[in-house]
């Protein structure tokens, strides 16, 4: 398993807004944890970031920086 780069601040954020700008998703007003959830959602996956202390999905791309304990 492939151990994945954990963001915070300025740099998740970045990320965050570029990824939101490829899915045509409106950043403006958006703080970190409620954008990330609309690419999660625009992405096909449940907007979960930050929200749960145990998360299953372990193909997400956020987990790195969520803090959620990974499984199921």
């Amino acid at each position: 398993m492939t151990k994945k780069k954990f963001l915070k601040g300025s740099p998740l954020f970045a990320l965050a807004r570029s990824k939101a700008c490829s899915l045509n998703i409106e950043t403006a007003g958006l703080k970190l944890e409620p954008l990330i959830r609309e690419v999660q959602a625009a992405e096909g996956h449940e907007p979960c970031f930050r929200v749960k202390k145990r998360c299953p999905q372990i193909q997400c791309c956020w987990q790195a920086s969520c803090g959620a304990e990974m499984g199921g």
